[in-house]
């Protein structure tokens, strides 16, 4: 099977591209042909399509008033990825196409090339573009439902993209773009990392396809060891931004009496934010900022923890990071919200709290130290079943064959 996958970024950023480039590694070694396409990037991955790639486009970066102009009609539909992703369908004629993100970079013009050949479209909702505007589903930091209702000017009057009126009306004329191009539509099959996530889509009503609910896996290689001793501190890694409760986290752990400390590791807007909440609780022996950590020193933090938190205020999909947690058979301290009670076992791999509220995170603190020591090596197992990135492979491609053989 010739397999081709698009990805607006051809290096490692975040999950989705961890799963992109996962992906595709698994169906190589089952001896299926995999083609990608993405943007041009000094950090790009080698890859054989590299020639079709459409140029890096970075809406953050400063640029003057003709770059800007050019940008904000590219986010709208690319002419640009519409003709080089025909000439890599036209020169390769893949079997099926399995979208990631694509959005505003790669636009709904690549999905109108392929409908315009028959060739089938697989799309993984990593986040809720598809019914939101911003994509988070955040309005100034809070949870929102506005757009849900398919109404996207909410995004503009509340102007949530990022803070900026600009770029709110920009997402909200992208939005209205797939809307009547009927750009989700002409999917066939739609996956998601969570249950929470489909449930949000359905009730969005922009698919015509199956929205199917597949849980994110792990590295094939991945060991699920939990024989690591238990170091005795809590751990927050990942971007320091405000969806992800770090100040509630905070303050949740300054009223917990726990004895454990609090390892925090990543860099983001809320850096500032955190060492001020630090000085201001009397923390500075007892929460740790370590900086951005990756690789073993990682690894090793994530291993001999306690517990891993993630006190999320805002729709969670599957996140790695409490994944790789549990293959190191650490428990997990989460929130009761998107994704995150679907791979927390409250009491079981860890504890599950009300979202934002300090008193039942506190409580969830002294839980987690209450319980040492965890059953970490059935947590591991437990992963191991969960994140089996051989199933996930084989059971996608039995779609992909069912999808292709129902199109002919």
């Amino acid at each position: 099977m010739k397999i081709l996958m698009v990805n607006k970024f051809h290096h490692v950023v975040g999950g989705s591209e961890r799963y992109f480039f996962g992906l595709g590694e698994m169906f190589s070694a089952m001896g299926d042909e995999v083609l990608t396409f993405s943007m041009k990037d000094e950090q790009n991955v080698p890859s054989p399509q590299s020639r079709y790639f459409i140029r890096h486009i970075d809406f953050n970066e400063p640029a003057g008033i003709f770059t800007l102009i050019h940008n904000s009609i590219h986010v709208l539909y690319s002419f640009e990825a519409k003709k080089n992703f025909s000439r890599l369908l036209d020169d390769e004629k893949p079997d099926i196409i399995h979208l990631n993100i694509f959005q505003s970079q790669l636009t709904a013009s690549i999905v109108d090339a392929a409908v315009s050949r028959g060739i089938p479209i697989v799309y993984t909702a990593h986040e809720m573009k598809s019914i939101c505007p911003n994509y988070q589903m955040l309005n100034h930091g809070r949870i929102c439902e506005k757009c849900l209702d398919g109404n996207y000017w909410h995004c503009f009057r509340e102007g949530c993209m990022k803070d900026s009126r600009a770029k709110s009306l920009l997402a909200s004329m992208e939005a209205y773009v797939y809307k009547i191009r009927q750009t989700y539509k002409k999917m066939n099959l739609v996956i998601t990392p969570s249950d929470f996530y489909r449930r949000k889509i359905e009730q969005a009503g922009v698919m015509q396809c199956p929205v199917r609910y597949m849980r994110n896996f792990l590295p094939e290689e991945t060991a699920y060891d939990g024989s690591a001793k238990d170091g005795g501190y809590l751990l927050y890694f990942g971007r320091l931004s405000r969806e992800k409760g770090i100040l509630t986290l905070i303050r949740s752990y300054a009223v917990s009496g726990t004895s454990l400390k609090l390892y925090i590791a990543g860099q983001g807007a809320m850096e500032e934010k955190i060492f001020a909440l630090i000085d201001e609780l009397g923390l500075q022996d007892r929460v740790i900022v370590l900086g951005f950590l990756s690789g073993e020193r990682l690894s090793e933090l994530v291993r001999e923890a306690t517990a891993v938190c993630l006190t999320s205020e805002w729709y969670e999909n599957g996140p790695y990071s409490i994944m790789e947690a549990q293959s190191f058979g650490r428990p997990a301290l989460v929130t009761d919200i998107g994704g995150l009670p679907e791979v927390v076992e409250d009491g079981r791999d860890g504890v599950v709290c009300r979202m934002g509220d300090i008193a039942s995170i506190a409580d969830g603190i002294r839980k987690i130290e209450a319980g040492r020591p965890w059953d970490t090596m059935g947590i591991a197992a437990r992963a191991r079943e969960k994140y089996d990135a051989r199933a996930y492979a084989e059971e996608l491609r039995r779609l992909y064959t069912e999808i292709i053989e129902a199109g002919k």
